[in-house]
């Protein structure tokens, strides 16, 4: 490492991969927010935010630890920290390390031992069971491995209310699979455009081991399930007819572009298919949230 590429704050922010956190966290925000009538208590509320992003933060910084060898030879994550050599190992180690125990402590002493035992879990689910192995073992890697990165709505759910509400675990669940459901046809459109870093760095996607057509019609029929599973909250009075509408809007446009993806017209056409599912996913939980607050804001 010369003087020129000294590690700076730019990368190890960039080690948390802080756009991917950050809509992780909102979703978790959005959970706290639904999981009670009012404000949610700010103790809680700041804190298991807090510890949230903490946990997901190191989670990312092991996921480019487990994943140097795969960086490298990947044109899209060839500029990381670890992958140029910028920043070592150890650096990696230690500051992923660092970031976990911090949460853990946040969560447990500040918020409850609860939100931390589940934050745990995922932090495992993602950096060691996704990452260190379903990723390179099976090309379901996505589907399986989607549980750890569904769980934080359930995370600021449980912040706030500690699951004591009869209702808690069966509500929070609803937005744990709808981030499940949309994972696959997310992660899918990105390695369908991305097929060849993949195949080059023998990841088994499911565009590498089973080809791009097959991979089309299972976006296409995640992309289905997902629209009906966006019902759920409406279907069990979770939410109520602001949130429907959107719902259906962003569904249906996500049904477009995966029906679209079929037969694209170029070869780009599936990075606006992954960009897209981004921008539904955050569009739906910002339904979910306003819908929630219209009742408050002007009344039953």
């Amino acid at each position: 490492m010369t003087g020129a590429t000294l590690p700076t704050w730019r990368q190890y922010l960039e080690l948390t991969k802080p756009r991917v956190v950050a809509l992780l966290v909102f979703t978790a925000l959005v959970g706290m927010f639904l999981a009670v009538p009012g404000l949610p208590p700010l103790h809680e509320s700041v804190f298991g935010l807090f510890g949230i992003w903490l946990a997901a933060s190191s989670a990312a910084a092991i996921n480019h630890l487990i994943d140097q060898r795969i960086d490298k030879v990947m044109v899209r994550t060839a500029h990381r920290p670890l992958a140029t050599g910028a920043l070592r190992p150890v650096q990696v180690r230690v500051f992923g390390l660092l970031l976990g125990i911090a949460s853990m402590l946040v969560l447990a002493l500040l918020v409850n031992p609860l939100t931390a035992l589940l934050t745990f879990a995922g932090l495992i689910g993602y950096a060691v069971v996704y990452t260190g192995w379903l990723k390179r073992a099976t090309p379901q890697n996505i589907v399986i491995g989607g549980v750890a990165g569904a769980v934080p709505p359930l995370l600021g759910w449980a912040a706030v209310t500690n699951m004591q509400g009869p209702w808690d675990w069966q509500y929070a669940l609803l937005l744990v699979l709808i981030i499940f459901v949309w994972t696959p046809p997310h992660f899918w459109a990105l390695a369908i455009f991305r097929r060849e870093d993949y195949a080059r760095a023998l990841i088994p996607m499911l565009p590498v081991t089973h080809g791009v057509t097959y991979t089309r019609w299972q976006i296409l029929f995640y992309t289905v399930l997902l629209l009906q599973v966006s019902l759920l909250p409406v279907i069990f009075g979770m939410s109520g007819l602001f949130y429907l509408g959107g719902a259906l809007v962003l569904g249906s446009v996500f049904l477009w572009y995966a029906w679209r993806l079929l037969d694209p017209p170029d070869e780009f056409f599936a990075m606006r298919v992954f960009q897209y599912s981004v921008v539904y996913l955050m569009a739906l939980f910002a339904f979910l949230l306003v819908d929630h607050w219209l009742p408050l804001v002007f009344g039953r």
